[in-house]
């Protein structure tokens, strides 16, 4: 998909997350080359590798979307400049110390669950409610939205039903950004009222 021609044809308030998990480095260069800034890794290790290797991109800004691992916290918090999946109470309370050991305030999305998926972390509604006058309260971040994935038994309608639940459920709570869609279903996302979309195949091809 061409870059250029994917951004006209998105409002304004939506943004691109280039997912480059997977992909190496000549694809990402070639990427930013094309004026892409944010891209996302799920696995620690391999993105610290990327990282390191293309420190030369100035203004490139790095999003931790995989799920993370407590003894993986410090490292996110020091290399990254957002986490879309920050998916407990625990898990936030652990990214709020760590951030101010280390002096960073950290921009964050809160991963929710709109229905039952055995093989994707998250809050459900209920227990983002019951967490929340404690999550808004902790320092050292800066919660921005929400990020939800829809499973992958839906159908495009049912996604898109999905898609809509998580736009008026950070209405309600006053948070501006949903990272949610992908490649399959990012339009669906984007009528829904997302502002961030994930996008790994469609702009890089197969994963290696």
């Amino acid at each position: 998909m061409n870059l250029k021609e994917l951004r006209n044809s998105l409002p304004s308030r939506v943004k691109v997350l280039a997912v480059s998990k997977g992909q190496d480095i000549r694809a990402i260069r070639l990427l930013a080359s094309s004026g892409q800034i944010d891209f996302g890794e799920s696995k620690v290790q391999e993105a610290l590798i990327k990282l390191d290797s293309l420190k030369d991109l100035i203004g490139i800004r790095w999003h931790f979307i995989g799920s993370l691992q407590a003894n993986k916290v410090r490292q996110v918090v020091r290399n990254f400049d957002a986490i879309h999946s920050v998916d407990s109470l625990k898990l936030a309370r652990r990214i709020s110390r760590i951030a101010g050991e280390e002096c960073k305030k950290i921009t964050v999305m809160l991963q929710v669950k709109f229905r039952n998926d055995p093989n994707k972390g998250g809050f459900n509604s209920e227990e983002l409610l019951d967490d929340w006058n404690e999550i808004v309260q902790l320092p050292n971040i800066d919660l921005v939205g929400l990020m939800t994935m829809a499973p992958l038994s839906l159908d495009l309608s049912q996604r898109k039903v999905l898609f809509k639940e998580c736009r008026l459920f950070a209405d309600k709570l006053q948070l501006k950004d949903c990272s949610m869609g992908m490649s399959a279903d990012w339009k669906e996302a984007v009528e829904s009222g997302a502002t961030w979309i994930r996008l790994g195949t469609s702009l890089f091809g197969s994963r290696l």
